[in-house]
């Protein structure tokens, strides 16, 4: 069963309510009155939901045309996660080879330190060398030469000792430089690493930061969309009981129009035999002398009122009223002139209604159909809202009420009940003669 809303309980309890009512003869009249308004709030409140509808709909896109945007701006964060990714991918590859280029450098720098000991070592066992064999210098030792090729000998010896001391000099030199580049170039590699992994560090920070992001763009689609197909739920859940309702209320007002089509048919038969009676006697109401009602005709349909014809049924401009459909016919006379009913039946309108101004609406069951008669413009009424009424009985007085050029009473005829737009209006001559 479906759900209904509060508002939905209160309008069967309204037509509940109005079943019991339309229940009483009494007020049988009265209640198809009531379940014509009761129609008429249901029809507005159907239209307001409508447009809400139409509204609700006009936000679902919307918030449709947004889920799209976060849909895209998810799919841009995906690439840049993708990307995040790859980057600290080639950042811990940089790192890795920095390591090895490290440890490299580590392993030359001890060798290095291994050499430039050795040769320290080495110029260190030559200083003992010369302190333990006095103060002889290259030239002592040039000097002492007992014959010119043991000179030359010796100067040879001596030139080699003197080379090898200045290369063993020049390389320690060399050397050492080569270390302390080789110190820089360790520095700028740690401090190059210590760089990477702070970028490292931001680029993971940055991760994180987007996974959140993407996390509360998702939580805030599934809420959007959860959202919209609650609103959408419940606004087609009331749409639907006020159709059903409208149903229920459509159903009521038709067995209600039969009622009092059967009522209308049956007092009719019994009005029959005084109808003589009840146009020759004088009512309180009618102060109209019978000389101005109109010849009752034969058969089951009259003409409403005596006077002149002046408008016919369909196109025409009417004037004031601004339509150019003239869903009746107009016959003309002095205000006052008595209205009759066309035809047997029961009152069920009486009361004002916008351009027509005073209006008389009468139900009539003739050979089993229902016609509906509405008299329009009038001056005043001889009649009540579930009255019974016989053909050529009178219910009114002519005037000049709501959107009238001049005195004159306007006649529909309406095959079934009468409805705002007037659908179902038919030319009254082919059932009046004039």
């Amino acid at each position: 069963m479906k759900k209904l809303t509060t508002r939905s309980f209160k309008t069967i309890a309204a037509i509940l309510a109005l079943v019991l009512f339309v229940q009483i003869p009494a007020a049988s009249a009265a209640s198809l009155s009531e379940l014509k308004k009761e129609r008429s709030q249901l029809e507005a409140e159907k239209k307001s939901i409508n447009k809400s509808l139409e509204q609700k709909t006009n936000e679902i896109q919307t918030n449709q045309n947004r889920q799209q945007k976060i849909i895209s701006q998810l799919e841009q964060l995906g690439a840049k996660i993708n990307e995040t990714n790859h980057s600290i991918a080639v950042v811990e590859l940089d790192i890795e080879i920095a390591n090895e280029e490290i440890s490299i450098l580590e392993d030359e720098i001890a060798e290095l330190k291994e050499k430039i000991e050795q040769r320290n070592e080495l110029l260190r066992e030559r200083a003992r060398a010369i302190q333990s064999s006095g103060t002889v210098s290259y030239l002592d030792v040039l000097l002492g030469a007992n014959s010119f090729v043991d000179f030359i000998d010796r100067f040879s010896a001596v030139s080699t000792l003197m080379d090898a001391d200045r290369q063993i000099m020049r390389e320690q030199k060399e050397d050492q430089e080569k270390l302390e580049v080789q110190k820089l170039e360790l520095v700028k590699t740690k401090e190059e690493l210590e760089a990477n992994k702070a970028k490292l560090k931001s680029l993971m920070a940055s991760l994180n930061q987007q996974k959140k992001e993407k996390k509360q763009l998702v939580a805030e689609l599934e809420k959007e969309e959860a959202k919209l197909r609650s609103e959408k739920t419940e606004l087609k859940a009331e749409y639907d009981d006020k159709v059903e309702l409208s149903k229920e209320l459509e159903e009521k007002f038709l067995k209600e129009q039969r009622r009092l089509a059967e009522v209308a048919r049956q007092k009719a038969l019994e009005a029959a035999a005084a109808k003589k009676k009840q146009q020759n006697s004088s009512s309180s109401n009618n102060t109209v002398s019978s000389g101005n009602l109109p010849v009752v005709s034969s058969g089951h349909w009259t003409r409403p009122a005596a006077g002149r014809f002046t408008s016919g049924f369909g196109g025409r401009d009417i004037g004031p009223i601004g339509s150019k459909n003239h869903l009746g016919i107009d016959i003309a006379n002095s205000i006052g002139t008595p209205v009759v009913a066309a035809a047997d039946g029961v009152v069920s309108y009486v009361g004002s209604m916008n351009g027509y101004g005073n209006v008389v609406m009468v139900t009539h069951s003739i050979e089993g159909q229902l016609f509906t008669t509405t008299y329009a413009h009038l001056s005043g009424f001889n009649t009540s809202v579930g009255a019974s009424v016989s053909k050529g009985q009178q219910i009114a007085r002519l005037g000049n009420s709501g959107n009238s050029t001049g005195p004159h009473v306007h006649f529909e005829i309406h095959v079934g009940e009468w409805n705002g737009s007037r659908s179902n209006a038919v030319n009254p001559l082919n059932y009046i003669s004039l």
